[in-house]
């Protein structure tokens, strides 16, 4: 045998022993464990991603979720782990490359050229799933990672992935005239030739003061990986975003497994923080995310949520109390997920 295949058949063997789990060093004291996987560079050079895992009472059971965060984010909420943990789920989290406990020194946050770079980091969390004998998973995106999930879906996803739920996916710009017509259009034919020039978000910050715990919110977060004053965005990311906004209009209802569509009852627009930003989506049109989601599938049950942030999941007790029971609702429809 050839010194080479002694060597990949080696490293088939030892891997589930190479696998580096560690105590989460942001929430490690609730039970949760890391893992960096190394990604192949890119055209910014070295790239990781970061596998988080928490499991019930320690078990390893056959159903799972995946939860894949949104733009400006990386996982941080405790409380739906251990909500799906306590409901007999695995749960797993992933921070895509230069997002969260992924970002290398040198980066740029969020740099993107095309949503499907993005699929390696979710089969990797996939492949750690699959050697925790996980069988059945419901993957799980949240705003910008509600994008990613669906055009994954769209792909080649993996054959364990039984359902997917959308927790106010981006599915559409949130503009209109202008903005939509020309500026977006001329920024996204821009980003293939100057994909590194930046351009400013503004300075709206009510959202982030709505969740953070020490301003007008009840949550902890690093507030230099999810930022509460917009960071710039490059070129590259508008024509990668605008590019997965069409692609999933134009492939219609592509995705094969039950989809289960959450968003608020409505947008709101603050000028600056006020209670408002409190009592619905104050990032994403929740009537775009309606057409566009439904479409995407031919058994898609949309949720309504009442007063329901742009994260549902970090709405207020009663809001968020009833969001659960809502998806478990659903879940415990899906033959797969039946005790």
């Amino acid at each position: 045998m050839r010194r080479d295949s002694v060597l990949i058949l080696l490293s088939l063997l030892l891997a589930p022993l190479l696998l580096s789990w560690v105590a989460d060093p942001l929430l490690g004291k609730s039970g949760y464990e890391v893992e960096t996987v190394n990604q192949p560079d890119d055209y910014s050079g070295k790239v990781v991603s970061t596998v988080i895992r928490r499991l019930p009472e320690g078990k390893k059971p056959r159903k799972a979720v995946l939860y894949v965060h949104g733009y400006n984010d990386y996982f941080f909420q405790d409380s739906m782990g251990r909500e799906f943990n306590d409901s007999g789920y695995g749960f797993y989290a992933v921070d895509l490359r230069k997002y969260g406990r992924s970002l290398l020194p040198g980066q740029h946050r969020y740099e993107v050229r095309d949503m499907a770079e993005y699929f390696a980091d979710i089969d990797s969390a996939i492949s750690r799933m699959r050697r925790d004998s996980v069988t059945d998973i419901v993957l799980m995106g949240h705003s910008t990672g509600g994008l990613i999930t669906s055009l994954y879906m769209e792909s080649a996803p993996a054959p364990e992935i039984k359902t997917l739920i959308l927790n106010s996916p981006f599915l559409d710009w949130n503009f209109t005239g202008f903005m939509r017509k020309a500026v977006i259009p001329l920024a996204a034919a821009a980003g293939k030739w100057l994909p590194d020039v930046y351009m400013s978000q503004g300075d709206d910050t009510a959202y982030g003061e709505s969740l953070l715990k020490s301003l007008h919110g009840e949550w902890e977060f690093d507030t230099t990986l999810k930022l509460i004053h917009p960071a710039p965005i490059s070129l590259g990311w508008v024509r990668a975003i605008d590019r997965g906004h069409k692609q999933l209009v134009e492939n219609g209802r592509a995705i094969k497994v039950p989809v289960y569509l959450m968003r608020s009852r409505r947008s709101v627009y603050p000028d600056g923080w006020s209670p408002l930003a409190s009592s619905g989506d104050a990032v994403l049109n929740v009537d775009s995310i309606s057409a566009r989601g439904r479409r995407m599938g031919y058994n898609v049950t949309e949720a309504i949520v009442d007063s329901g942030l742009h994260d549902l999941v970090l709405s207020r007790p009663r809001v968020r109390r009833a969001v659960y029971e809502s998806m478990f609702r659903w879940l415990g429809r899906q033959p797969e997920f039946v005790e």
